[in-house]
Parts: structure tokens; sequence; C-alpha cells
């Protein structure tokens, strides 16, 4: 899985979610399930915002240590579970590429088993095992049918893969030679040499600066001792949240926490990281022969519990984070046939995540199209939103909060998210409801307050060629942009 696809589905995941949590206690009962609503024409909607998914989450503790939260839902005979250990690479202790290299081991092999036998055990019952590492996190996951014939095997296949890896010396030379072809692969990409030197740049000596993957340089000498080790503290049973979604009653999903909690090893949650400084702000370039550019422009975000979160998601929706119809993509793309698309979007972490601007434009209109991009930014930092740029962001959300609640692999990636960074139960929901009340004052304060154009650390890489005035804005510019990015 690629750290870009994770950061979907565990780190902000949950934009894309409308649910009602509420929270309840650890020996109440649960609720009775009220008659699914069936939609009978589409003239019922008649404006009305679309309904959301009511979620009882439930959570406890296991005699380890280990933090689980669970929401019933009967409509599949399966079940979705997902373990989240803080062991992605920020926890590398000076080995990058540790973390990652740990996690892709957990289903080479088992006692008794190689990863051939894992693969096919667990496709023989039906059932799914997936795994990723990143910089906040490591997960393992499992996907299986809830009948006891089914469940009973795959957890135990499961609860071996998680716990009792043995990290053979073979799949460690052959995905240790997988790290380093894309590691040539790399050089080849502009796109990936930007983003690396943009998190040194951002980052400096916080654990969030190098590659989550490594380099060719600290990968291979990696024993199989230093990944046992690593394991043993980072994959214990107090350094993981378990979330759990599906076919299941309280008793049995108790059961299963438990049977996973005591499989793992035994020990206490990792150290928390550090707090990153903010970096110098500056640019730097790196000479790549090509027809486009790649400019990048990050500066030092916000962690996952800021009080800000709310209105800066929708602030950077009008800003560039919302698509056709930003500010970003109108002025870039639209009316000037800059690039074939340009983004924002903070990432918030565990400590501060980067906030990023991205695109690629034609090379020898790259320095007034990054001035552009600045200017962009200033003006919506001095001006703030409109009421109607506002309306739209909200009205964006709420419509879009309903579709991620479709399968139970979706609620368990909020669940992971709501435990891992220890946020309120009542989070999904509280969530709508400080969006919808956030005025435009509201969102031009948070955005000055986290936010500077002058402040950004700036990365480039594309040729060095005698640069051209951009074109004037128009609704129909003359030069439309490039249909397929380089890279």
């Amino acid at each position: 899985m690629s750290e870009r696809k994770a950061l979907h589905v565990v780190l902000t995941t949950v934009l894309g979610l409308f649910i009602t949590a509420s929270a309840q206690a650890d020996n109440a009962a649960p609720d009775v399930a009220a008659p699914a609503y069936t939609l009978q024409s589409l003239k019922e909607l008649d404006g009305k915002p679309p309904a959301h998914r009511t979620m009882n989450i439930q959570t406890w503790k296991t005699a380890e240590g280990t933090k689980v939260l669970f929401v019933e839902a009967r409509e599949l005979p399966m079940f979705d579970m997902r373990l989240i250990f803080a062991a992605g690479s920020s926890h590398d202790q000076g080995i990058p590429g540790i973390a990652v290299l740990t996690n892709a081991m957990l289903n080479e092999g088992v006692a008794g088993k190689n990863v051939s036998a894992i693969a096919e055990g667990f496709d023989s019952l039906g059932a799914d095992f997936g795994n990723g590492a990143y910089r906040d996190m490591a997960v393992a996951s499992l996907r299986s049918l809830s009948a006891v014939d089914k469940r009973e095997p795959a957890l135990k296949l499961f609860a071996d893969v998680v716990g009792k890896p043995t990290f053979p010396k073979e799949s460690l030379a052959r995905i240790k030679n997988q790290l380093l072809a894309g590691f040539e692969y790399q050089k080849q990409n502009p796109g990936r040499l930007a983003g690396n030197e943009l998190f040194e740049r951002l980052y400096a000596d916080h654990p969030y600066a190098h590659p989550s993957e490594g380099t060719a340089k600290s990968v291979t000498p990696i024993t199989v001792a230093q990944l046992k080790a690593f394991h043993a503290k980072a994959y214990a049973a107090g350094n993981v949240v378990i979330a759990l979604v599906g076919d299941l009653s309280r008793t049995e999903a108790e059961a299963i926490a438990a049977q996973v909690s005591a499989a793992l090893p035994k020990g206490p949650a990792l150290p928390k990281i550090t707090a990153p400084v903010a970096p110098k702000a500056g640019e730097t370039h790196i000479e790549f022969a090509s027809k486009q550019t790649h400019l990048m422009l990050a500066q030092l975000g916000i962690d996952r519990n800021d009080p800000d979160y709310v209105a800066l998601t929708l602030g950077n929706s009008i800003l560039g984070g919302g698509g056709f119809g930003s500010r970003l993509m109108t002025e870039v793309r639209e009316k000037r046939g800059l690039t074939y698309g340009v983004s924002s979007g903070f990432t918030p972490m565990e400590v501060q995540g980067p906030f990023l601007i991205a695109l690629q434009t034609r090379a020898e209109l790259s320095e007034n199209t990054l001035k552009l991009v600045q200017g962009i930014v200033r003006d919506f930092l001095v001006t703030g939103p409109t009421q109607k740029e506002l309306d739209d962001a909200k009205r964006e959300l709420a419509g879009s909060f309903p579709l991620s609640t479709a399968s139970n692999a979706d609620i368990v990636g909020q669940l992971g998210a709501i435990g891992f960074y220890d946020l309120p139960l009542t989070f999904l929901e509280d969530f709508m409801q400080q969006a919808q009340s956030t005025t435009v004052e509201q969102v031009k304060t948070v955005m000055n307050k986290h936010l500077s154009a002058d402040k950004m650390v700036i990365v480039t890489a594309g040729p060095t060629v005698v640069q051209k005035d951009l074109p004037p804005p128009t609704d129909n510019p003359v030069e439309q942009p490039l249909g397929v990015p380089e890279h």
C-alpha cells in the first residue's frame, strides 16, 4: 500500500464521513437496531441533506492494556478488524526503513508456514489480510466471514502473523531487493525527488524528515535480529489500538480482541515523538531534464487534535483542496491553462504534519507560476473566503460525508483514527456540527494563524530554461494544460 493511499485510509479519511457516533459505557447494553430506511423515490429528498448512518461506538481495554473500539453491524455476515500500532517510520530509532521493513515481513513466515502457505490459508477461508507502514503508524488488518468455522481459523492465523512472525532470511533479501529497485526508480521521478527534499527541508532532524521506506544506505544492513527487536517493542499490546466492525456481538468482539491482544508481545506504548521546530523559509531547486517543473510549497501545519481542524478543513477546501472551483484551480488551471491540476492540503498527524501545495507546469513558466500561486495564497489570507465560497464548501462537505460509510472497511478506518489519535467517540458527529456553524471570520482567522505565504519551504524539480511571461487570465485559455502530468 502506498503512503499516499494510507493518508486517505487512516490519517484524513474522517473528512469523508458523516455518521453519528455515541459513546457507550462498558457495561451498558447495546441499543436495538432500528429498521433500515429505504428510499422509495428521489422526490423524497427534496433538497434535504443525505441521511447519515447512526453508529454506536463501544470501547474497552483488554487485559494487556490494548484499547478497543467496536461497532456492531449485522448487515453482512462478515467483520473487519484493523490493528493500528504506533510503529511508523517516526519510530525508526535511527534506522530509517526498519518500520516499513518490519511491517512488510509480518506475513512472510510463521511457525510451520511460509509466505505462500499463509496466503493460501487466508484464501481458503475467504479471508483477506492487509498491512502497511507510514510515518505515524503501522497497520495490520483482517476481513473475514463471521461464521465460527471461518472466523476462528482466520483469527488464529492472523494472530500468529501479527504477533509471532519468524522473519525468514530469504524473504528479507527479496523485500530488500524490491526496496532497492524502488530507490533506483525514484532517481528518475522528479516528483518523488522533490517530495523527499521537501520533507528534509521541512523537518530537518525530526523523525518525519526521512522517507518512510528509508534509503539504500539505511535499508541494506538491516538484520533479522534488528527486525525482531523492533517488533518486540513496537508491536506490543500496549502500543496498539484495535478497531473492529461487523457481524459480531459485544461478547464475541471482546473475545476476538482478547485473543489478538494476548498474541502480541507484552509491553507498553512507545514514547510519543517530539514536536518539530519551524523551518527557515526558502527555495531549493533540483535540476532535472524534463518539459515540466514540479512545484511544491509547504510549511508546518497542525497535529490531529488541533482545535482549528474543522475551520482549516473548510478554508483549505476553498483555497485549493476542493478541486474545480477552488481558488488555486480556478486561477492557475481554468483561467490560464498552466497546469493539469493544483491542490493544497493539511495532513494532520501525531505532531504537526505538513501543509502542502503541489503542481506541475511548463518549465518555461515555472518561476512566474510559483509567484502566481504565492500571490493567490497571500490574497486569500488577506481577504478570507466569501460567504458563497464558505456555503459551497459546507454543502460539499455535507454531501460527501455519507459516501464513505457504505462498507465496514471504511468504518473500521474511522474507528482506527479515532482510537489512535485519542479523539472523542463523538468526533465525527461533532465535526459536522462544527463545520455547519463555522463563519467566514473564523475561517479567515485560523488560516492566518497557521499559514503565511512568506514562510513557505519551496522545492522545485525541473530544467533550468529561459522563463516566459504568464498568459493573461481568460475564460478560454489559448494554451490548454497538458493532458497527462509527467511522472
